[in-house]
């Protein structure tokens, strides 16, 4: 079983997750099902975590569970409202439409996580440059420990800057409403495979796609070490930046975790939404 776990974990979240998103808006189901998909999968990841960990330990609470939830909860909601504002959005924008509405709904979700991918990739890797938006984004790195959950843990105002750079130019192509739901819950998926705590396989992928077992490297709490793997779909912009790095000899566990210069980083929910400000 735990092979069968470790085998079908990636194509489960990758492919059924996000194909199952796609079925659900194609047939013109209530967008609300797509909530429940997302939901599923949480609890999914949580119990998986459990029965295959990459490291026991990280499925150990540090006092962080409630925190993490009010963080999914803040940030997703502001997802949701952000996908509920678009046509507002799109009523400001004089451009004509040059978005493949034509081409099936999958393929327009993989354009729109390549392009969306570019762009967060980019704010990521500022946030590691410019002080001010390091400061926000140090919320993350706070985490001392990696399960599928805590990927979903960012300071708001870091995510609001983040989807910006991913979504501007979608907005700008005319991206429609359907479309942009379905890259939110691929953003999610792929955060919970990204931070994942169960040891599944990735074989070659994960010199492609920016998996568990490459991003763990972006949490080392040393700037020489984890100035690396920005990616969050793919290291394909990580390769053009010069920034992928993987040894498959690391084993990474919850000392190598943190901020190295900032042990002490504030755990509580509002404690960290006020940290960057002090």
């Amino acid at each position: 079983m735990k092979f069968l776990i470790r085998l079908f974990y990636l194509p489960l979240f990758l492919i059924v997750g996000n194909g199952i998103a796609v079925s659900i808006v194609q047939s013109g189901q209530s967008k609300g099902w797509l909530f429940l998909l997302v939901s599923a999968f949480i609890a999914l990841a949580f119990v998986l975590e459990r029965a295959v960990p990459y490291d026991a330990a990280f499925n150990e609470s540090q006092g962080d569970r409630v925190r993490d939830f009010y963080h999914a909860l803040v940030n997703e909601t502001a997802n949701v409202m952000g996908v509920l504002s678009v046509p507002l959005v799109a009523s400001f924008i004089s451009l004509p439409s040059i978005w493949p509405h034509a081409l099936p709904l999958w393929q327009q979700l993989l354009i729109a996580i390549m392009i969306a991918d570019v762009g967060i990739t980019l704010a990521h890797y500022a946030s590691h440059r410019i002080q001010l938006l390091w400061r926000l984004h140090a919320v993350h790195h706070s985490v001392k420990r990696m399960y599928g959950f805590n990927g979903l843990m960012k300071h708001p105002l870091h995510q609001f800057i983040e989807t910006l750079a991913g979504v501007s130019p979608l907005l700008l192509m005319g991206i429609s409403q359907d479309v942009l739901s379905l890259l939110i819950v691929a953003v999610v998926l792929q955060l919970l495979l990204q931070h994942s705590n169960v040891a599944y396989f990735t074989g070659p992928l994960k010199y492609l796609l920016a998996v568990n077992v490459v991003h763990r490297f972006h949490h080392l709490k040393t700037a020489e070490e984890g100035d690396v793997n920005f990616g969050l779909f793919t290291s394909l912009t990580d390769y053009v930046l010069g920034t992928v790095h993987y040894d498959k000899n690391r084993v990474i566990g919850t000392n190598d975790l943190g901020i190295g210069d900032q042990p002490d980083y504030p755990v509580g929910y509002l404690s960290q939404l006020i940290q960057p400000f002090r």
